[in-house]
């Protein structure tokens, strides 16, 4: 975990373009993505236009140009949402540009009620990603159907690929009940990348999704950072997902923000990296 990414709801709906500059200019070679706005959409306060690579041919070229000339790769395609009466592979024109974008990971998940009809359609969006070459994460959270680990867990050994793994959101598996422990005690094969941020241990708003979009800083909140990170596979990918909508709210920038919390991200890694090299203090 030697290198951070930046995850797009980090930057508050910034212009994707706009983005992959931001993210180099901050030392950040890899970022998530989505192809498009859509109805799913993170907080925008800064009011900044939808966009679609699926629609729009010249923002998908320039996408790729910027991308390329900035030497910025995309860690993680985002947007993929199991909903009641829809197909995941309902939507594979999305995959398709994430995958011409150079995305080699797609990341899940459930806003369906049904769990076994969610572990199904995991199944098969797992199959057309690797038709693709790619890899797919699941993640989980208590604003999610899929709310836990261990019900995560169950969904990877239903799809039983070595190419379907979890996502470890840092607040969401701490404010899902599981500790650094619970990770370490998994087959490392089970994961697949990680999002780190930082918040208070318990939820600050009365709708969950509110602190999703309000985080802390890594390092200047509650959760216990090194120690999960501890308990996990060091080559994990990793992308900082910290929107910080308070801030946001005071005037400062998305560049601000981002800067703040990659340099927080950094400083955590530093722990982690010399905890990992001293075992002695590692607990």
């Amino acid at each position: 975990m030697d290198d951070v990414g930046i995850e797009y709801q980090t930057v508050l709906g910034c212009p994707p373009v706009e983005f992959v500059h931001l993210a180099a200019d901050l030392g950040c070679r890899a970022i998530s993505m989505k192809a498009s706005t859509g109805s799913y959409n993170p907080y925008n306060p800064y009011g900044y236009d939808d966009f679609s690579f699926v629609d729009d041919e010249g923002a998908r070229r320039r996408m790729a140009a910027a991308l390329k000339d900035r030497d910025v790769s995309i860690s993680l395609a985002e947007g993929f949402v199991v909903l009641p009466g829809r197909n995941l592979t309902d939507d594979l024109a999305s995959l398709d540009v994430m995958r011409e974008l150079g995305a080699t990971r797609a990341n899940v998940v459930t806003l369906d009620a049904d769990l076994a009809r969610s572990f199904d359609q995991f199944a098969a969006f797992a199959e057309a990603a690797a038709g693709r070459g790619m890899q797919t994460t699941l993640e989980f959270a208590k604003s999610l159907t899929l709310t836990d680990l261990d019900t995560a867990v169950a969904a990877a050994r239903h799809v039983g690929r070595d190419d379907f793994r979890l996502l470890i959101d840092t607040m969401h598996v701490v404010r899902s009940g599981s500790t650094a422990a619970d990770l370490a005690a998994l087959d490392a094969s089970l994961f697949g990348y990680v999002q780190l941020c930082d918040a208070a241990l318990e939820q600050q708003n009365e709708v969950y999704r509110d602190d999703s979009s309000d985080r802390a800083v890594p390092g200047e909140g509650e959760l216990p950072l090194v120690e999960i990170l501890l308990a996990l596979p060091e080559w994990l990918p990793l992308g900082v997902e910290a929107p910080m909508r308070t801030r946001a709210a005071q005037g400062m920038s998305a560049r601000e923000c981002a800067g703040l919390a990659v340099e927080g991200a950094r400083g955590v890694l530093a722990e982690v990296r010399a905890k990992r090299a001293n075992p002695g203090q590692a607990r």
